[in-house]
């Protein structure tokens, strides 16, 4: 494999869609995760955010390509060897993890994530961002809240730049804050955020132990759900033993 730069996606070429591995969100998303665009995940805790996004791991990793995974929450290591069973080595062999402790190390992460995926030294399959909003979130209510926006937003517009130019999916997850007005859960970060994503999925616990999938916004497909239940796998279809 040569050091060249990955050339640039054609102009007006169709996005590609990439399994997650996942099948009820594969399913949901009509193939999986356009590789020209952000994708969003957002929704309380236990709700499967991070579980996604190591399926979606996993399936680029046993495809022989790489990850760049920035993690803000500590992934659960056991939580991977238990989905990636004896392929556990294979996988980590294609991982590229960045355990980041600041809004400022977060950023530096995002870059060297995207100059990683247009180098070409490596051929890297998916970006992951696992929790985006993780640190933004300690600055609010305080004066530096408008600069760490700032940051955020710089971080997720480079990640788009990279996913516009090469065939690599974004894929982040996001906090949740309670709107009383309107007895909703929304997403952390604002119209700005939700603009630069392409994909927006929010994840809720539902009856019985499952949950659900909201398809929030799409550019070809209008909103619709789907029923998951997390196992020790990752994600299945509800009723799946």
């Amino acid at each position: 494999m040569t050091g060249a730069a990955t050339p640039p996606r054609p102009s007006g070429a169709a996005a590609e869609r990439q399994p997650t591995g996942a099948a009820p969100i594969d399913a949901l998303l009509e193939g999986g995760l356009e590789t020209d665009g952000l994708t969003e995940l957002y929704g309380e805790g236990g709700t499967g955010k991070t579980v996604l996004c190591l399926a979606a791991t996993l399936r680029v990793a046993l495809a022989d390509r790489w990850v760049c995974y920035i993690d803000t929450e500590g992934v659960s290591t056991e939580r991977i060897e238990r989905m990636a069973g004896p392929a556990l080595e294979r996988v980590l062999g294609h991982l590229l993890l960045a355990s980041p402790r600041s809004l400022e190390e977060q950023a530096e992460a995002v870059r060297s994530a995207c100059a990683l995926a247009r180098d070409g030294r490596r051929p890297i399959g998916l970006i992951v961002l696992d929790s985006a909003t993780m640190f933004y979130r300690l600055e609010l209510g305080t004066a530096g809240e408008e600069e760490a926006r700032g940051s955020l937003v710089g971080q997720l517009s480079e990640l788009l730049a990279t996913a516009l130019a090469l065939p690599v999916p974004v894929l982040f997850t996001n906090q949740v804050w309670r709107n009383v007005a309107q007895g909703t859960l929304e997403p952390l970060g604002g119209p700005s955020v939700n603009h630069l994503s392409k994909t927006i999925l929010r994840l809720e616990r539902s009856s019985g132990g499952y949950r659900r999938a909201i398809l929030v916004k799409h550019r070809s497909l209008g909103e619709r759900d789907a029923a998951y239940r997390i196992t020790a796998q990752g994600i299945e279809f509800p009723g799946r033993p």
